[in-house]
């Protein structure tokens, strides 16, 4: 069984975090190319530059931002399937910047792969 994680991009990397990708449209304030040690940056899976304005992290707003941002991502069906084909290979680190461990686009894109494949465990990376 393959692993999923979800981990804040200002993390130190860690030698069992698989396969690293960031998931955010914009670079994260602060971090080095050098140092964030990617192996893909996938702002194509990233929410709409009006979808991640509108949601600007309010709690009151993820449920919503969640049901919108899957819509965006029906239109990725490919995107998604290159990132599933890696994760069957190794583990999957899905990176994002933003504070709240719980509400970001990281989450959701993590139950979006998970409800398409029953063979990924999912693991939170928060300290």
């Amino acid at each position: 069984m393959k692993q999923i994680k979800l981990k804040r991009i200002y993390d130190d990397p860690s030698g069992n975090d698989g396969y690293r990708v960031l998931v955010d449209r914009l670079w994260p304030r602060g971090v080095s190319k050098e140092d964030a040690k990617l192996d893909e940056w996938d702002k194509e899976l990233a929410p709409s530059t009006e979808l991640r304005k509108w949601f600007d992290h309010k709690e009151e707003r993820f449920k919503e931002f969640s049901k919108r941002y899957r819509e965006e991502l029906k239109d990725k069906k490919e995107t998604l399937d290159k990132l599933r084909e890696k994760a069957n290979n190794k583990t999957l680190c899905l990176l994002y910047a933003a504070k709240d461990a719980e509400l970001n686009q990281a989450v959701v894109l993590k139950d979006v792969l998970a409800e398409s494949s029953k063979r990924f465990r999912f693991v939170n990376c928060i300290k």
